[in-house]
Order: structure tokens, then C-alpha cells, then sequence
């Protein structure tokens, strides 16, 4: 019988992350489900997937540590990682606030540190093969408008993701980044109506993606058949940035 894997899914209560922790779950996998503070959506993906809570602000790097290093001591190490975490604070540079942008760069590049830090040690430490996997955005690859602190925080997971990915590999830890386009999802639905319109126009595809795209992308790059995959981006946007 094999082992049962333990993964962690940041921002794991609604979205693209919600969807993550429910096809691992579905796969057989034990999930922990990560959320900035308790909610009612965070319980509710607990119970969905029988998965254990936590709840930490991942631009914290204190609250980070302290969770995950109590996380580690009574649970050991997990088999994988997938860091869903973001946020948006859209608008134009010019108008742009401070706050904008160290939010959204603290937030979604900054948690890349601050979770995998604690992490990666015992991850190694386990002996044993692993798996990370980083949610970018296709305006890390492209950019788009009104977007520049977004696009600079997820172009940065790709570097750092490509990075990581050439310090693990020996390790049997690979690295990856999803990439996803256009995603119905509630942070998706506040978009400008035109820029929506616009990314609509540029989709081969002609429709947006669903969180569960993105999930099953995920779900492979975390599998046992993605063993040899690693330091790669991929695309999830029915042809757009490709």
C-alpha cells in the first residue's frame, strides 16, 4: 500500500486554490488548507477534503515560520507544496499607491519566501522525493495592462521558481510554475470590463478557464509522472501566452 502524501495548498478556501485541495483530496492525498485567518469558506474545504487547517498571513514571515516550524514539529515535513496565495490591487502606474504595490509584491512574491524558507530543510531532510509547485499568471510572462505590480510579483515566482528548481534537483525535489490566463474566479470577476474584454479577444480558446484547469495541471506536476519535470512553466490559457 502506498504511502499517503501530505500537501499543503496555500489559499486553499476559495478559487484556484480551493480547487487545488479538492482534486488532491479526490487523488487519495492528505491536504492541509492554508487560509489568511479562519472563515467559513476555510472550514468548509476542511470538511470537503478532511484536510487539517492553517492559518497564517504569508507576507508574515514571522507568522510564517512560527506556523510552519509548529506545522513540522508535530507532523513532519509535507511531501509537497503548491503556493496559491495572491492577491491583485489593479491600476495604472502613474496612480498607483505605495501601499499597491507592497502588497501585491509582499503578498505573492514575498510568500514564496516566507513559506518555503521554513520548508525546504525538512523537505530535504525527508530523504525522499518532493514536489513544489508555484502559481504565476501569464502576466508574468506577457504583462498586461493596469497590471504592473501583479505581472512584476509573478514574473519574480518565475525566476525564483527556475532558481529553486536548480537547487532541488538533486534532491528529487522538482520545481515548477503554473501559469494560468484568464480563470473565472471572484478575483477575476472584478476586472475592468474592457481589459476583460480585451484578454477575451486574445484567447484562441475564445472563453475563460476554470479553477479545475488549473487544478488537474497541478495535480500532474505533483504526480509520480512528473518525476523528471522540473524548472518548467506551464501555460494553462486555452493558447493565450503561448
Amino acid at each position: 500500500m502506498s504511502v499517503r502524501r501530505t500537501i499543503l495548498v496555500t489559499g486553499a478556501s476559495r478559487g484556484i486554490g480551493r480547487a487545488i485541495a479538492s482534486r488532491l483530496a479526490t487523488d487519495g492525498d492528505h491536504v492541509l488548507v492554508h487560509g489568511r485567518a479562519p472563515s467559513e469558506a476555510l472550514s468548509s474545504i476542511a470538511s470537503e477534503t478532511g484536510g487539517r487547517v492553517l492559518t497564517f498571513d504569508v507576507a508574515d514571515r514571522e507568522a510564517c515560520r512560527t506556523a510552519l516550524e509548529g506545522e513540522i514539529e508535530s507532523h513532519g515535513a509535507p511531501y509537497g507544496v503548491v503556493l496559491c496565495a495572491g492577491l491583485t490591487a489593479d491600476g495604472p502606474l502613474v496612480g498607483m499607491s505605495d501601499r499597491d504595490w507592497d502588497t501585491v509584491l509582499d503578498t505573492n512574491l514575498g510568500g514564496f519566501f516566507n513559506v518555503l524558507r521554513p520548508l525546504v530543510l525538512p523537505m530535504i531532510q525527508r530523504r525522499a522525493p518532493g514536489r513544489i509547485v508555484v502559481l504565476s499568471s501569464i502576466a508574468g510572462l506577457v504583462g498586461n495592462r493596469g497590471q504592473v505590480n501583479y505581472a512584476a510579483s509573478k514574473a519574480g515566482l518565475i525566476g525564483a521558481t527556475k532558481s529553486l528548481a536548480l537547487e532541488l534537483a538533486s534532491r528529487r525535489i522538482t520545481v515548477n510554475a503554473v501559469a494560468p490566463g484568464l480563470i473565472a474566479t471572484d478575483m477575476t470577476s472584478t476586472m475592468d470590463p474592457i481589459a476583460h474584454d480585451e484578454i477575451m479577444k486574445l484567447i484562441p480558446m475564445r472563453r475563460a478557464g476554470l479553477p479545475a484547469d488549473v487544478a488537474h495541471a497541478v495535480a500532474f506536476l505533483l504526480s509520480d509522472g512528473a518525476s523528471y519535470i522540473t524548472r518548467e512553466v506551464l501555460t494553462v490559457g486555452g493558447g493565450l501566452g503561448s
